[in-house]
């Protein structure tokens, strides 16, 4: 399926000169969002996973149906100060400054199969810290599956030992 024809581009969102993939529109159409899913959940299959894991907030959209499918548990990523129990937590650079990400330090059994998942790989960032969070805790990072890649972004040369699904590439 084509689904960059169900991807709008917003220029200069949510600042000047970006130019903002939005997926609410792939989410607003139940036969589009359902291939997208299927196909990270054929994906996911191959891997014979344990766990989906995923940041917030479009990677509880992208990760939860894949969960659900494949009936195993979903664990979030979560900014400080937003998981209620006792946390993991891994600093790392944006932009300008930085940002911290958490787990629960519970969420992960050591020897887990993870995927990750995430609407988007831009610089590779966030997915790192992520993917940090989960080995940290013994998970084994099995594969991280995006809907979207900015490959002008070069995010994907930070997981390079890792197997990579991208649904579209800018």
């Amino acid at each position: 399926m084509d689904y960059k024809k169900y991807i709008k581009i917003v220029n200069d969102w949510p600042k000047k000169g970006i130019e903002f993939k939005d997926i609410t529109p792939l989410m607003d159409n139940g036969m589009a969002f359902k291939s997208a899913v299927d196909e990270i959940v054929e994906f996911a299959k191959e891997k014979d996973i344990d766990l989906v894991v995923g940041p917030e907030a479009r990677g509880f959209i992208v990760g939860c149906p894949v969960s659900y499918a494949l009936g195993v548990g979903f664990a979030p990523v979560r900014k400080e100060g937003k998981l209620p129990r006792e946390v993991i937590k891994v600093d790392y650079g944006l932009e300008y400054g930085k940002n911290v990400l958490t787990i629960h330090k519970d969420a992960i059994k050591p020897g887990q199969r993870v995927l990750i998942t995430d609407d988007l790989l831009a610089t590779g960032g966030t997915i790192e810290a992520t993917i940090q969070l989960v080995e940290e805790l013994g998970g084994i990072v099995v594969g991280c599956a995006f809907l979207i890649e900015l490959s002008y972004l070069d995010g994907l040369a930070k997981l390079k030992d890792y197997d990579v699904l991208t649904l579209m590439k800018y």
